[in-house]
């Protein structure tokens, strides 16, 4: 386990690019495989999810040039049906790998069963929330007593589309639908109670297959003919930008830029949170890619940040960076409240109480709800020792509170941070936080 010690600042500055997009990366893979051609990566995240995605469709019979390493992949696909799925794929620690594989291999032809299993984080996730739908398509998929993984998962049954209507917003609930949608005869639509991110649909649009919209759904017409997915270069990820946004509002002086980001507005609801808590932050829209809209941000400290509430219907918009809330909440004026987040109890950790045990332990004062959570503030972050509990968000949030820290923060387990932004502790340095 690595234990590092990150220090108070009174300024941090500077110009940064953080690590390419993980959920486009995810899907340039996937679909990649399944596409009708062959498909150009370039600047894929290299990260322990991704290249776990990236086996998975190795294993399943796509072709796969470069390496991930050297920021080019060439992903020669099998077409709509055209991949042999082992008898098992480790997805290891990628939720993301998981359920939209899943939604892939039931249109795949007839085989075996593949089981698809993680490392225990991921073997305690919810899978009835794809498993009952896609049984309720025709297809044979079925989940570990309790409705985890291992997820044992048949190609290749007739499937039908139909209307799923999600009870909880999920862009990975309903891009593993819409995915096996492609193979189901007949209209699939999902319908969410409010809109989660969309990038899925922009890439299978992308790749030239109509994606429909009524009424507040979402759907496919299949079974589709193929697809091809566009040669791409992934842009920035949002969701590791955010933490140099913060440290750029907390402690930015002259300015935080963070560069060459995805900015598509199902990700990026944290702006609106922020600019709603008096930050300062400038957008300068760049170049689309695979039609996500992506650009630079430019954030400058602000003195004085006020309370804010954040809802139900903003949670899908910014679920990854949730937690980033409740330690601006901690430095924020008057009482930031997040409800409507249940969510966040099944991911890598439950963050309403990892994240809240947090924030105690440096000095904040927080408690949990429900569905959520509730800061008072300003509070005066002490500092101490916290621990990421193997969860990626949890490590940098760690980091971010060291920075507004009197006496520093020691967060154990921060190795934890390369799950989705290998060079963490390096760009944060770039800027000025420093850890030893």
């Amino acid at each position: 386990m690595t234990s590092l010690t990150f220090r108070p600042a009174a300024a941090v500055a500077g110009t940064i690019a953080v690590p390419p997009d993980k959920s486009l990366t995810h899907r340039a893979f996937l679909l990649g495989a399944i596409s009708d051609r062959p498909v150009v990566v370039d600047d894929p995240l290299d990260s322990e999810d991704t290249r776990a995605t990236l086996d998975a469709v190795r294993s399943m019979g796509a072709g796969v040039e470069g390496d991930i390493a050297s920021g080019r992949v060439v992903i020669a696909g099998r077409g709509v049906r055209g991949l042999t799925p082992p008898p098992v794929i480790d997805c290891r620690n990628a939720g993301t790998l998981m359920r939209l594989a899943a939604g892939i291999i039931v249109g795949q032809a007839p085989a075996e069963v593949t089981v698809l299993d993680g490392d225990q984080s991921l073997r305690r996730r919810p899978m009835r929330r794809i498993a009952d739908p896609l049984v309720a398509m025709g297809a044979a998929v079925i989940p570990a007593e309790g409705g985890t993984p291992p997820l044992a998962v048949r190609p290749g049954l007739p499937m039908h589309g139909t209307v799923h209507d999600l009870p909880i917003a999920s862009a990975q609930v309903k891009s593993c639908l819409l995915l096996a949608g492609l193979n189901a005869a007949g209209d699939t639509w999902v319908r969410e109670p409010v809109p989660s991110r969309d990038h899925t649909e922009r890439m299978l649009r992308a790749a030239g297959v109509e994606v429909m919209e009524r009424d507040g759904m979402v759907g496919v017409a299949g079974p589709i003919a193929g697809l091809a997915l566009p040669d791409m270069r992934v842009p920035g990820d949002f969701s590791s930008a955010a933490f140099a946004i913060v440290a750029g509002v907390l402690r930015g002086d002259p300015a935080v830029r963070v560069v060459g980001v995805n900015l598509n507005p199902g990700r990026t609801g944290l702006l609106d949170v922020l600019r709603r808590m008096g930050a300062d932050i400038t957008v300068e829209m760049g170049e689309d890619v695979a039609g996500e809209p992506c650009g630079d941000v430019v954030v400058r400290r602000t003195e004085t940040l006020v309370a804010t509430e954040v809802t139900a219907a903003e949670v899908p918009s910014m679920v990854d960076e949730v937690p980033l809330v409740g330690l601006l909440g901690a430095r924020a004026d008057g009482t930031t409240v997040v409800s409507g987040a249940g969510e966040l109890r099944v991911k890598e950790s439950d963050r309403i109480a990892t994240v809240v045990g947090l924030l105690r332990a440096v000095g904040a004062e927080a408690e949990e709800r429900e569905d959520g959570f509730v800061v008072h503030g300003p509070s005066a972050i002490r500092g101490g020792e916290v621990h990421s509990h193997g969860d990626h968000r949890l490590a940098m949030l760690g980091a971010l509170a060291g920075l507004v820290s009197d006496d520093g923060v020691t967060v154990h387990g921060m190795e934890a941070a390369a799950v989705s932004y290998p060079g963490f502790t390096e760009d944060m340095a770039a800027l000025g936080v420093v850890a030893a």
